[in-house]
């Protein structure tokens, strides 16, 4: 049986009636040619069924369009917002943004760079699962691939990185709960091998030391970042014998975990306990009580680190960059 031709871009400019130079530039996306030629040669590509090589395109030029982006996980609606900023940067500026998801595994992590790297993506935006390693950001390095870590970010690695506060927002949580006369608070969710954790709770902890609290390691429980980690964790501080009257959560998922288990047991947040979530996710305002959370602008730091990306594609040689956003404590009725 013989292999069907593949429809070449030669083909497509002849059936068009155009120059092959004129059809390159509009696979390219150039802004440069009338509406009515560019609408000519799109339909002779759609009728004869052309599909341009941007792989072979990119090997030729040593330039790629395509970029990958790899978060935690799509379900966090704060990772949704970081989505929407990445993405509306990128595409202005005429790249096609590659998603990868490693719900916080590292062999998924280097599963998910290995094929982006395969595909030869001209940059990437990397989300660090809790439990990277130095050697993660090295081999990206070693292969010249501009590179920007957001959200959380590998230490002591000569990278961009764009993230907030966390450190400051958490203090300024805790800070507020005992403005409200709470002397127990709690810390729950998240992972102590991840840098936003670390930074998180040094904020819990320089919180209740300016305010003269000793702090409880009891009241301090690791959990996944997800919705069952909150109610898992909720469940275990509920059997402690001496209880908090305040939560600060690692993030808002875990927060409405929190919410969600407070109810099953019979008591009220925001009034038999206080809660306080973390990034301000657009659900929040949704939750039942309408959660008091600190604000870590998910979309900003997308857009500042696509920003960022673009910038280092253009210049890998140029001086590498930290933006640290300042957080904000939104106040709802669940504090």
């Amino acid at each position: 049986m013989n292999q069907k031709k593949r429809v070449t871009l030669l083909d497509v400019a002849k059936h068009a009636g155009v120059s092959r130079a004129t059809a390159s530039l509009i696979v390219r996306g150039s802004p440069n040619i009338a509406e009515k030629t560019r609408k000519k040669v799109l339909e002779s590509m759609r009728e004869l069924g052309y599909v341009y090589d941007r792989v072979a395109a990119n090997m030729r030029s040593q330039t790629s369009s395509t970029v990958g982006l790899i978060i935690t996980d799509i379900g966090n609606p704060f990772y949704s917002e970081l989505l929407r900023g990445v993405h509306n940067t990128l595409e202005e500026a005429g790249y096609t943004v590659f998603l990868g998801t490693t719900y916080d595994s590292d062999f998924k992590q280097e599963q998910l760079l290995s094929r982006m790297l395969e595909h030869r993506v001209g940059g990437l935006i990397l989300c660090p699962v809790s439990d990277s390693s130095k050697e993660t950001i090295e081999r990206i390095k070693k292969l010249d691939v501009p590179l920007v870590q957001a959200v959380r970010e590998i230490e002591d690695i000569n990278s961009d990185y764009v993230g907030i506060d966390y450190t400051a927002g958490a203090e300024m949580a805790v800070t507020h709960l005992v403005q409200k006369g709470h002397r127990r608070i709690a810390f729950l969710g998240g992972s102590s091998g991840s840098t936003a954790w670390k930074k998180r709770k040094l904020g819990f902890c320089n919180g209740l030391n300016r305010a003269g609290i000793e702090v409880d390691e009891s009241l301090i429980i690791e959990s996944p970042v997800t919705r069952d980690g909150g109610v898992e964790s909720i469940q275990k501080l509920l059997l402690h014998p001496n209880p908090p009257n305040a939560i600060l959560c690692f993030n808002d998922l875990v927060a409405h975990g929190v919410l969600l288990g407070l109810m099953d047991s019979g008591m009220t947040p925001g009034k038999d306990m206080a809660v306080v979530g973390f990034d301000n996710v657009p659900e929040a305002s949704f939750y039942n009580p309408p959660l008091t959370t600190v604000s870590s602008f998910a979309r900003l730091i997308g857009s500042q680190a696509a920003s960022l990306l673009h910038q280092r594609i253009l210049n890998n040689d140029r001086d590498q960059q930290r933006i640290i956003l300042e957080p904000q404590l939104v106040i709802r009725k669940s504090s």
